[in-house]
């Protein structure tokens, strides 16, 4: 994603100062309530609190974290003594060669925790990359060195004696003993990259990094990347006279995907030898170093991303043999983006198996095999997901994992035997637990909330025993004391065809059940998100519209995540159909309640949620009275590849499915009010998405209303300002065409 939010984000800590931290005499005797929307938006900090220690890493083999504490320090503390440290000091630290004092955005620690490598200058281009400038500090003599400027990515080699990047579309290595930098490919060109990713690939298979060490730091892997087939594209924010384009090679549906190819470099003699792996017209979402000296495991999926294969390739040969193979009749997922889950293979160290996180059964369970494709056993089994494979120890024949098994709605930890047995949960306090576990499997950090406990961090053994608290958000208990806050309730129901649907429900300020109040349906609803968990709820917007007498709620619709595979993959070649009649049936049951004004209802979604937003309004007309719709996908044809095939299919042979799945061919179903806002720099959906819905209103003779954003990204919104901004609209949309009147 185009990133353009510092500003915003320094403003933004400006209004939080000024507007929050006011003093309101009047109101000092009594629980305070927002004066104004502006007090609420902002209200995130009061509300949500410290995540904990910043920006932790393990080091030392485990023994210890480093936290980021302050403005510039990095501490470590030991769990086994709890002793804490000062590693680095950076108040009196120059930039090398200038009086600039000097700063960073993070950093990683070398394996063998003597050097730190800190990420400077930073410049956004996508969502997860930029460039940058790196500097190497050496613990013990505290010294400070640029090592590579202008790199896209940059990593301090296992051993510690290097330190390799990507820099113009091209692989560099900095020796320290040699202090020389040494170039491993030079055949970078335009839409031609060597350890980099373009916008699909990043945006869809969730990596910013295209190249990677092998263990022994003996070779880098990585993705060379020929995007110069795939159609470019061009927007604007329209500043000044003279229009200035960005533009991005973007491939839409059906359109030619990027050529990518998997090479090792041997760093000794910068020899490099490419994988014999065919690319045919599918992917190269993954690679991974095996336990095996110069052995690289390259997964290979199809276009439809429903047949995946596993091979495992010599570096120095690239011979390659297939281990494993993997079909499916709707699609096979290789991370989980909305969990931030990078990888569902992981290859231990030490011992020739590896571990697939795979719903082959109807739920998401952890299988073993070893290295010649062979399953060994399946770790887990049952009518729950694991959703997260923190650490596998072949030596106590351990392995933990994060669940839904306690229910979909939490997130708990629990350690397994290798064979599957004696399983047992680890974490207790019912809620949605966050984990971050040691390298040497004796520690992890816990970080976790439920609806009446703001986040709290604990530091933990494996056997599950506290050995520090963190973080408990003091703060945000005495603001949630002296502040009226409504709180979130879990519910479920059970539709008309008997399916059962957990929704969260935050009720008015003041609630009175002999009343009836207008519903806002808050909703996202993608394949594999999912909206509704039991954790702390902070989101200052819902807040104000509770206050202001609204009923907000979300919902977990087919699609989502967590449920097992048939609840979510039955949207697959039908994206719209089933989350509409989810979030229409949400509707008729609220409608239900006797505190419910079942003719006041509006949904409002951002991204694929205002897609949905838009989709239900015009297929189930006359369910909600309003439509709030952000920067919405209107026709699936007009998105990327890599994500709409996975859950459309291809065209020619899908072009009916995807027409059903448009939002503009029901437009003369329009029969309330609709709020649309776009910005055209947005790259990831683009504006012609909103263009084209707005077109076909017209020509059905429908009114909608249009804010245009032109510098906001996907985002919309660009500072503070902008976000208040569409956040009074929306506001003032619901105030004027929803809440038409009193409540009663």
């Amino acid at each position: 994603m185009i990133n353009r939010k510092l500003s915003g984000q320094l403003f933004f800590i400006a209004l939080l100062i000024v507007h929050l931290t006011t003093p309101k005499i009047a109101e000092a005797q009594s629980k305070q309530r927002y004066s104004t929307l502006q007090q609420a938006v902002f209200s995130g900090g009061q509300l949500t609190g410290s995540q904990g220690p910043r920006s932790v890493n393990w080091i030392e083999g485990g023994t210890k974290f480093s936290f980021i504490d302050g403005q510039n320090t990095i501490k470590t503390l030991s769990p086994k003594d709890q002793k804490e440290e000062v590693i680095f000091d950076g108040s009196q630290l120059k930039f090398p060669g200038t009086e600039k004092p000097f700063s960073y955005g993070s950093f990683q620690w070398s394996k063998d925790s003597k050097n730190i490598l800190f990420q400077s200058n930073f410049r956004p281009v996508y969502r997860r990359s930029g460039v940058s400038d790196y500097y190497v500090y050496t613990v013990a003599d505290k010294t400070l060195k640029l090592v590579a400027k202008d790199a896209q990515t940059a990593e301090l080699a296992p051993d510690g004696q290097k330190v390799g990047y990507e820099r113009g579309g091209n692989l560099f290595v900095f020796d320290f003993a040699t202090q020389k930098e040494t170039q491993l490919t030079d055949d970078a060109k335009a839409s031609f990259l060597n350890g980099r990713y373009g916008w699909v690939y990043e945006e869809e298979f969730g990596l910013a990094q295209a190249w990677d060490w092998s263990p022994d730091s003996k070779f880098i892997s990585f993705w060379q990347s020929d995007e110069r087939q795939v159609p470019m594209y061009k927007l604007t924010d329209y500043k000044g006279f003279d229009e200035k384009f960005d533009s991005l090679p973007y491939p839409r549906v059906g359109d030619p995907n990027p050529i990518v190819r998997i090479g090792v470099i041997e760093i000794a003699n910068k020899n490099k030898q490419w994988m014999k792996v065919d690319l045919g017209d599918g992917y190269i979402p993954r690679v991974y170093w095996t336990s095996l000296e110069g052995q690289l495991a390259v997964v290979h999926m199809n276009r439809k991303q429903n047949h995946m294969k596993l091979f495992m390739t010599n570096a120095r040969t690239g011979d390659a043999k297939q281990i494993m193979e993997e079909k499916s009749n709707t699609w096979i997922d290789v991370f989980d983006f909305f969990a931030g889950i990078n990888h569902l293979l992981y290859f231990p160290a030490g011992v020739q198996e590896f571990y697939w996180v795979s719903d082959r059964d109807g739920y998401s369970h952890l299988y073993r095999y070893d290295y010649s494709g062979k399953l060994l056993n399946a770790v887990t089994s049952g009518k729950w997901e694991v959703t997260f494979m923190h650490h596998i120890d072949p030596k106590a024949k351990k392995v933990y994992f994060t669940s839904t098994e306690a229910s979909p709605l939490e997130r708990q930890l629990f350690v397994a035997d290798l064979d599957g047995k004696n399983k047992r949960r680890l974490t207790t306090v019912p809620g949605r637990h966050t984990v971050n576990f040691s390298p040497n499997g004796q520690y992890f950090i816990d970080k976790y909330s439920n609806t009446s406990t703001p986040t709290q961090v604990e530091l933990r053994d494996t056997k599950g025993q506290l050995i520090k608290a963190l973080e408990t958000n003091p703060k945000v208990t005495e603001y949630v004391a002296s502040h009226d806050y409504a709180p979130k309730e879990l519910v479920n129901f059970t539709t008309s065809d008997g399916l059962a649907i957990d929704i969260s429900v935050i009720k008015p300020l003041g609630f009175d059940p002999t009343k009836k109040y207008p519903v806002v349906m808050d909703i996202y609803g993608g394949p594999g998100s999912q909206s509704v968990y039991n954790d702390w709820s902070g989101t200052g917007w819902h807040q104000w519209l509770a206050q202001t007498g609204y009923v907000v709620v979300s919902v977990n619709n087919r699609g989502s995540g967590g449920y097992g595979s048939a609840f979510e993959k039955i949207v697959y070649e039908k994206l719209g159909k089933y989350e509409s009649q989810d979030f229409a049936e949400t509707a008729a049951w609220l409608a239900k309640q006797p505190w419910v004004d079942g003719n006041r209802m509006a949904i409002r979604g951002h991204s694929y949620g205002g897609y949905m937003s838009s989709y239900t309004m015009l297929t189930h007309p006359g369910v909600f009275k309003v439509s709030l719709v952000g920067a919405p996908v209107t026709d699936w044809r007009l998105y990327d590849t890599i994500y709409t095939e996975r859950y459309m299919g291809l065209l020619p042979e899908n072009e009916e499915k995807y027409k059903a799945s448009a939002v503009s061919p029901y437009a003369k179903n329009l029969a309330g009010k609709m709020f649309v806002a776009h910005s055209t720099m947005d790259e990831n959906v683009h504006v012609r998405n909103t263009f084209q819905l707005m077109n076909a209103l017209e020509d059905a003779g429908k009114d909608a209303d249009l804010r245009i954003y032109p510098p906001g990204a996907h985002g919309v919104a660009y500072s503070a300002g902008t976000q208040l901004l569409l956040y009074q609209q929306y506001t003032t949309y619901l105030e004027t065409y929803l809440k038409s009147g009193p409540l009663n």
